[in-house]
């Protein structure tokens, strides 16, 4: 397989998982990894972009939503956001919570810059980590 279609399908699979739809990014990129068919450095900025992005669609999915209120548990959430601003983009690599804080973001028209920012970090990190853990643990095995 070319290296090129390996950062590409890498690339598809991180952004899918960062939206609403089924993805498993981080096991093609443990696989790569093992697989050592490619750069880690080209690996994890592939998976990084991708992930970002699909957030990113997220963040502006959420700017299309009407701004309605829904209840007490509405508000504690609203609060919260408001209070970590756009830093709460950091948690956005969770399952299902991170999608969510995505179009929260949106919804909530936080800035661009400090969002994508927040996000991009938060979504590298969790990459790194996990690079980081393959790469060590397949340093221990062998």
């Amino acid at each position: 397989m070319s290296e090129a279609l390996l950062y590409g399908s890498l690339f598809s699979s991180s952004f899918l998982s960062a939206t609403l739809l089924p993805g498993s990014s981080e096991a093609l990129l443990i696989a790569l990894l093992i697989a050592g068919k490619a750069s880690v450095y080209g690996l994890l900025l592939a998976a990084s972009l991708g992930n970002t992005l699909g957030g990113l669609t997220n963040i502006i999915l959420g700017r299309l939503l009407p701004m309605k209120r829904h209840g007490r548990w509405h508000d504690t959430a609203m609060t919260w956001l408001h209070r970590l601003g756009p830093a709460a983009l950091l948690f956005s690599w969770l399952p299902v919570i991170g999608d969510l804080l995505c179009v929260m973001a949106g919804w909530l028209r936080f800035s661009w810059l400090p969002a994508v920012l927040f996000l991009a970090i938060g979504k590298t990190l969790r990459y790194i980590v996990i690079a980081t853990a393959t790469l060590q643990g397949m340093q221990w095995w062998h």
